[in-house]
């Protein structure tokens, strides 16, 4: 299963449920986002040629980072940049979410444990900037 969250025409999340399954390749994201999110499944003997990626200089504005929940049940809640709750979803075992934009924020629901994927280098700190929500979260589930 797949689905989006969107805010104002805007991608603020592309969720693949771990029961999604397909043949071949899909990729999820649109070509123009700075992390690019495909599942693929292939059959026992699928071959993929040898390659290297080349060398290409791209400009990175905003980070956008993929999540795996490797176990475990979380709430995801996004916000606008007035820092307003717009939505939010739960994620359990094997489901993967790409943050593409706005604000977000995170309450474990179980013990979780997640595999976090974005672009480096990491900054630390001077990487984001911390809110105080201006209003409650809306459960959209």
């Amino acid at each position: 299963m797949l689905e989006q969250i969107t805010y104002q025409d805007k991608i603020l999340a592309i969720i693949i449920r771990s029961s999604y399954s397909n043949n071949g390749i899909t990729f999820f994201t649109p070509n123009d986002f700075s992390e690019q999110l495909a599942y693929m499944n292939h059959p026992k003997g699928k071959i993929i040629q040898p390659h290297f990626h080349n060398a290409i200089k791209r400009e990175i504005l905003n980070t956008q980072e993929v999540l795996l929940v490797k176990n475990g049940k979380m709430k995801v809640n996004f916000y606008n940049k007035n820092n307003e709750s717009v939505s939010s979803c739960i994620l359990v075992t094997g489901d993967v979410i790409l943050l593409a934009c706005g604000g977000h924020g995170f309450e474990m629901l179980e013990n979780t444990e997640i595999f976090e994927i974005k672009q480096g280098p990491y900054l630390g700190e001077n990487d984001k900037t911390h809110f105080v929500p201006e209003s409650k979260d809306k459960d959209i589930v």
